[in-house]
């Protein structure tokens, strides 16, 4: 059974960093790509960061290229999210998931199991 659990935010100004962490109590995600998404009020949940089940590759949303870095660390059954230079427009729910569908990593469709998400909040 997949028990998803993130972690780590808060309440942050501007410029500053946050480092999300997620697990599963449940299974393990070793091998399994994984993603990051978020969901800002009154919006539709959008991509953020994607890392393969090795960690060899990562791509991320044009908005937090640069800003955001994804890793994972296996044998902690651990992903984890970066987040430096924060901005107010980050301010969101952020989920993350196992990839569990074929098809693109952006796509939230191609995520059949999420957590209940961690509050990120930016002010100016």
């Amino acid at each position: 059974q997949v028990q998803l659990v993130e972690s780590g935010g808060g309440l942050v100004q501007a410029g500053g960093s946050l480092r999300l962490s997620c697990t599963d109590s449940g299974r393990t995600f070793s091998g399994v790509s994984m993603a990051w998404f978020r969901r800002a009020p009154g919006k539709e949940r959008d991509f953020v960061a994607y890392i393969s089940g090795s960690g060899a590759s990562t791509a991320y949303a044009e908005s937090v290229k640069g800003r955001f870095t994804i890793s994972r660390d296996n044998a902690k059954n651990t992903v984890y999210l970066q987040m430096n230079s924060l901005k107010p427009e980050d301010t969101a729910l952020y989920y993350c998931a196992p990839k569990s569908r074929s098809g693109n990593y952006m796509v939230p469709g191609n995520y059949d199991y999420w957590g209940q998400g961690t509050q990120v909040t930016v002010s100016s």
